[in-house]
């Protein structure tokens, strides 16, 4: 029986490019597969026979001969060069499956497994870990912003091998079992199953000789010392983020990542929300009540003065323009709010109790339980005593 156009058997035209054979025969592997054709028993043939016309037609060489000679050119050694009946070795049988089948994995799932762009060289090197450092700092340091040194425990590279995990620095070998992949291939039934070298643990290459202080690993623990920019308005949460000062990689691999997150310590006089810092001033009855002006302290080490209306009552609240914290992303600065809280003097003296008396007395017009709503209120109460 002749044997079918191996182009015809792709779906592509002669003189296709090897995308477009490609991708003809992942359309076909896809169609025929004996495993979602179980009811059709010529689809196992017709799958070997696409796997065949791939198997030739990827090979620029093969292609190039089957192009001049048709299925000649792999029966009886024409243009093999005395090599074995078959010629080639991809036509005159079922061809290497593996080997095919194998191309349309890499293009399936080689997004997934890690191998696409590796250029068959692997997880050489693995990237570090990235860490993560709480920073406390104070109201006034998140005002005024600091460069602030700390020391971060964390692996780093290993100096009596340079990082290369192997004795005097010496460059670690391609794994024999993985060929450098980091992974290896085992063929079941119709499928390839990858999974990570047991040899290299994935890093493609092997270490023969490992060196003494990191025991191969290339890298070691230490704790580094780092000068970190605190920039003037972080607050709590606030994410600082320093590229290549994390965890080194191993076996040279590239550093991680470092990120600070900042934690800012309650402070006693004033309490942040956002922007705006709050503040309770105590104020004397006598100013509360007669008006007058106080100091109060800032967040920047000064003083502000703040003008108190006649008659202010406690929990009255008034604001310093721009006395908050600073813009950390644009804007402007925050307020100032201060809140009043008027105090009631204790310890009188005999003097001033009788002028507080006289106060009273003079008072009864405007003072607050002289009204109305306070009078029923005092009869209601002196009727539930009765």
């Amino acid at each position: 029986m002749a044997k079918r156009d191996y182009y015809e058997i792709l779906g592509v035209a002669k003189g296709a490019s090897a995308e477009e054979i490609k991708k003809g025969y992942r359309t076909k592997a896809k169609e025929l597969h004996p495993d979602r054709n179980a009811d059709n028993p010529k689809a196992e043939a017709q799958f070997k026979e696409a796997n065949e016309a791939y198997e030739v037609l990827k090979s620029a060489e093969k292609k190039a001969a089957y192009d001049r000679y048709g299925h000649a050119a792999f029966e009886g050694g024409m243009g093999g060069g005395g090599q074995r009946p078959g010629g080639f070795g991809g036509g005159g049988g079922q061809g290497d499956f593996s080997s095919a089948f194998s191309d349309v994995f890499d293009d399936l799932f080689g997004d997934f497994m890690g191998q696409r762009g590796s250029g068959g060289g692997g997880r050489r090197a693995a990237r570090g870990a990235d860490l993560r450092y709480n920073l406390g700092i104070t109201l006034e340091e998140a005002f005024k912003g600091m460069q602030k040194s700390i020391n971060v425990p964390t692996s780093v590279a290993c100096n009596s091998c340079n990082g290369s995990g192997a004795e005097g620095g010496a460059e670690p070998t391609t794994c024999p079992t993985c060929s450098g992949m980091g992974k290896v291939r085992a063929q079941q039934g119709f499928f390839t199953v990858e999974r990570t070298c047991p040899t290299c643990s994935g890093m493609g290459q092997i270490v023969k000789n490992p060196c003494k202080s990191c025991r191969g690993a290339g890298r070691v623990e230490k704790d580094r010392a780092l000068s970190v920019n605190i920039p003037a308005g972080v607050e709590t949460g606030t994410r600082i983020r320093l590229a290549g000062e994390g965890e080194a990689g191993m076996r040279g691999g590239p550093s991680g990542d470092l990120y600070i997150f900042i934690e800012v310590q309650d402070h006693e006089l004033f309490e942040r929300d956002g922007p705006n810092l709050f503040c309770r001033v105590p104020v004397s009855m006598s100013t509360a009540a007669l008006g007058g002006s106080i100091e109060v302290p800032t967040i920047d080490g000064g003083r502000g003065r703040v003008q108190i209306p006649a008659g202010s009552q406690s929990g009255r609240q008034m604001r310093l323009r721009s006395k908050g914290m600073p813009p950390l992303r644009g804007g402007g600065a925050g307020d100032m709010i201060i809140e009043l809280a008027v105090e009631t003097p204790v310890n009188l003296t005999s003097r001033q109790k009788e002028l507080l008396q006289e106060f009273e007395k003079e008072s009864e017009n405007n003072n607050p339980e002289s009204s109305s709503f306070f009078s029923s209120v005092k009869s209601f109460w002196d009727t539930m005593k009765g």
